[in-house]
């Protein structure tokens, strides 16, 4: 009968390389991550967990507060949404067309991540406001977009397309076209192609980044609250109430709003990448 091993052994770390420092690399990886987001969101929930049962419940189960996390998560998702279809058609036109400009339109797509959020936000209100220059010609259509939920839905498109363009487009060059045209001298018909060759490869990278836009929707603040009108139960979004339960000084309201909010996307963003697991797998 063969002995077990050390325990020393069975817990020891193995190095990924021979290149020295991995002790110190891990330890300041810990200690930045821990001081950056594990220790604060810790004291959040700690916080929370002061409260009893029926007083968190009470808070969660308000009319506003309600009506705050369906809209903030509901848009969220609808914006993810907008953005894998749009996003993807953007990556395609980027990668595998040449035209006039094509390094501009590339680079306007990062314009979300450099660009403000409030400045996004006023920009956004000052276009698509009644005499805007597309909002002029939506007022006659009956379609109003400021402090509207669908302001919020249109800022959070602005901000989260560039996740899932750069997610996709590196995906998109990686992928030789000769395997397209190889599956269609084979007698495979176009949506053959799309289904067959080109979706299993990019739906890991499209789940990853509609989880990132989506993320990115859920705890946007700056860009929303300038075209939104900021209405109780009609378009204010729950990280707006957070911040007037913080000026209340109700900071047990505000905390419990940031709790479930914390719970629910940590709960999206794991089924999203178990999704991203399987089909990795599965292809």
């Amino acid at each position: 009968m063969s002995a077990l091993p050390p325990l020393s052994n069975t817990l020891r770390f193995r190095e990924p390389s021979v290149i020295p420092g991995f002790g110190l690399t891990f330890g300041l990886t810990v200690t930045w991550l821990s001081l950056i987001v594990l220790i604060p969101l810790a004291a959040m929930i700690l916080y929370a967990s002061r409260l009893g049962f029926d007083q968190f419940i009470a808070i969660l189960t308000a009319q506003r507060t309600l009506n705050a996390l369906k809209l903030s998560f509901g848009i969220a998702f609808a914006a993810a949404i907008f953005n894998v279809i749009f996003g993807l058609i953007v990556a395609w036109a980027l990668t595998r067309y040449e035209f006039p400009g094509r390094r501009i339109a590339d680079a306007i797509v990062d314009i979300p991540f450099a660009l403000p959020t409030a400045v996004a936000g006023i920009a956004l209100a000052t276009l698509y406001s009644p005499q805007g220059w597309i909002g002029q010609f939506l007022a006659p259509l009956g379609i109003q977009v400021t402090f509207t939920p669908l302001g919020i839905l249109v800022a959070l498109i602005f901000v989260g397309i560039p996740f899932v363009v750069r997610t996709v487009q590196p995906v998109l060059k990686d992928l030789d076209p000769e395997l397209e045209l190889a599956a269609a001298s084979l007698g495979a018909s176009r949506w053959q192609v799309i289904r067959k060759v080109i979706a299993p490869t990019l739906l890991p990278a499209i789940l990853t980044g509609f989880a990132l836009a989506f993320a990115r929707a859920v705890g946007e603040y700056g860009s929303v609250i300038f075209i939104a009108g900021n209405l109780p139960n009609i378009s204010e979004i729950a990280p707006l109430l957070i911040v007037i339960r913080l000026e209340e000084f109700r900071y047990a309201d505000a905390t419990a709003i940031a709790v479930i909010m914390l719970f629910v996307a940590f709960i999206m963003l794991l089924i999203i990448n178990r999704l991203q697991r399987w089909t990795e797998v599965r292809s």
